[in-house]
């Protein structure tokens, strides 16, 4: 599991593009029966990424840790952004399709994962945040998160918001989870833009075409800095960082938070006028 460390405001006002990206983005998320963990010291969030083949993958005991097993002390989400699989949690199958998500409390001891076929693999994306309480293991299909439609085709944002780790959804300690997909000729996510020192953020892109990116902006309101990002990767976002981005084409994107609170609404918006 690589480690990742906090950067401050000024500090990361000086990065050139090669710091940026070694310190913000995750790459390599989705490889071929693979598993992959970046624990960010920004709320000491973990995100990763699994993509189980023929064989299964079980999530390991970390070192770092320090614990009996990885969810002992931590909760987790989890999203399908491939084929359809399977999660088994201590014994327990749970089929996740594509876009549905699943909530693993704490205290769950064994995890698998697993592809229905070996063409059309799942692509798990993970996040995990440390836990206080334990809540029930849960699933929730993208119909179930009550989908809402926001945007306007005249702002280039028409897109569709499903809500699956929050207060009025799959309840948790500390994380909040969903995604969102935006439509047909819409490429610009997060506008207007927002903080909220409250809680980090991290943004994971996919249903990108490989001959496309996205421009995925952070940095404070009048310090502005950007990463361009492929498919099938990773922002983190600081607490102090504004996070919006546009791309070449339309996309979807995975949002997840970890910190203060769990209201889905908590956001210090700027003023795209102000952003320099």
């Amino acid at each position: 599991m690589e480690i990742r460390f906090q950067n401050s405001p000024l500090e990361t006002a000086t990065m050139d593009t090669r710091q940026l990206r070694d310190n913000f983005l995750v790459q390599d998320l989705m490889l071929r029966g693979k598993l992959k963990l970046v624990y960010s010291h920004y709320d000491r969030l973990i995100i990763g990424g699994a993509v189980p083949q023929k064989d299964s993958i079980g999530l390991p005991i970390e070192n770092e840790l320090k614990s009996n097993f990885f969810l002992e002390r931590r909760e987790m989400g989890i999203i399908n952004v491939g084929g359809t699989g399977k999660v088994v949690a201590d014994g327990i199958s749970y089929e996740l399709n594509k876009l549905e998500c699943l909530y693993l409390g704490k205290g769950t001891k064994e995890v698998l994962f697993n592809s229905n076929t070996d063409k059309d693999t799942a692509k798990y994306y993970i996040l995990s945040a440390p836990a206080h309480h334990i809540y029930p293991n849960q699933k929730m299909t993208k119909e179930e998160a009550a989908p809402v439609k926001l945007g306007d085709i005249s702002t280039s944002n028409k897109r569709i918001i499903y809500k699956y780790i929050h207060n009025d959804g799959i309840q948790s300690c500390q994380l909040v989870m969903g995604l969102t997909t935006l439509e047909d000729g819409n490429v610009w996510n997060s506008v207007p833009p927002h903080t909220h020192t409250r809680r980090m953020e991290a943004y994971f892109y996919f249903d990108l075409h490989e001959s496309h990116r996205v421009m995925h902006f952070m940095g404070q309101p009048q310090q502005t800095r950007h990463i361009v990002i492929a498919d099938n990767e990773a922002a983190i976002s600081p607490p102090w960082s504004m996070h919006f981005g546009v791309g070449t084409s339309n996309y979807g994107f995975i949002w997840g938070m970890a910190g203060e609170n769990k209201e889905f609404t908590d956001m210090d918006q700027v003023a795209v006028a102000t952003i320099k």
